[in-house]
């Protein structure tokens, strides 16, 4: 989709201006940290949380972008004389857990759309802030790592495979039953703590699919991340093998399979055997 808006120099600049911006509050993460009390999405912010997610909004002002942001953070908030012709979702912190303890894997995640939904997101960009690596995806143009256009991975054999699984149930009602004999035939099951990057590892091939049949996960984790994956080849569907297409909306939370086509197939046949 054509806009009037250099989004590669403005994702370049935003992935600049987040890990500029992220830098003080890494060197006191391990510290107690000021109670800023819940984000839009329900988890506790934190300072980093609210540090990336203002260079983010600065970014798009310099370039004078009116737009609506999505935020798992703030919540939704308008910029600009015309917000409506712009969406701007971001999780500007994927991973803020592991963050906080030390792990290195967490991202900051921007999808821009032209209508409040799922399905119109043209522009997308997830940052692997530990290791300074960029997923980047425009519509129908392919999805790259960096300046490399990636491919999901050709495994064809759930024995074969490295499969993301995300099983995390406290405080919800996943039903684990769902997931068991996905879990009994599959050799090499992993699940990093950010979703958002989990997917576009996917994306590049180095896992071969990503589940979450929790219905916790938000649309601001996955919004650019599906993106990435569809533009690299991947099949991302519900548990009923349907298309997903959601408000984006901080609240809004949904089921996915992000796989290769073969993998795909048989992660479905698994988890639902009616389908």
């Amino acid at each position: 989709m054509k806009t009037e808006f250099d989004w590669p120099q403005i994702f370049r600049e935003c992935k600049t201006n987040v890990q500029t911006a992220i830098i003080p509050c890494i060197s006191t993460i391990r510290m107690p940290q000021p109670n800023l009390g819940m984000g839009a999405g329900g988890d506790m912010m934190k300072p980093v949380d609210l540090f990336a997610e203002t260079a983010i909004v600065n970014t798009l002002k310099q370039h004078n972008v009116s737009f609506t942001l999505i935020s798992e953070e703030s919540g939704i908030k308008t910029y600009g004389d015309s917000p409506q012709t712009c969406y701007i979702t971001t999780d500007p912190i994927d991973g803020t857990t592991n963050l906080t303890h030390g792990l290195p894997f967490y991202a900051s995640s921007i999808a821009v759309s032209s209508k409040p939904d799922l399905a119109s997101v043209h522009a997308a960009m997830v940052i692997d802030l530990p290791h300074d690596i960029t997923y980047t995806a425009f519509k129908d143009k392919g999805a790259y790592r960096n300046d490399k256009k990636m491919e999901t991975s050709k495994i064809s054999s759930l024995a074969e495979a490295l499969l993301g699984l995300d099983i995390n149930a406290y405080n919800g009602k996943f039903n684990i039953q769902s997931v068991l004999d996905l879990i009994y035939k599959t050799k090499h099951i992993r699940h990093f703590g950010a979703n958002a990057l989990e997917v576009c590892y996917v994306a590049e091939g180095l896992t071969d699919a990503f589940v979450d049949l929790r219905n916790k996960i938000r649309t601001t984790d996955v919004a650019a991340a599906f993106l990435i994956a569809k533009e690299a080849g991947a099949t991302i569907t519900d548990e009923k093998n349907q298309p997903i297409n959601v408000p984006l909306d901080p609240k809004q939370t949904l089921n996915f399979i992000a796989a290769n086509k073969q993998i795909h197939k048989q992660i479905l046949s698994l988890v639902n055997p009616n389908v």
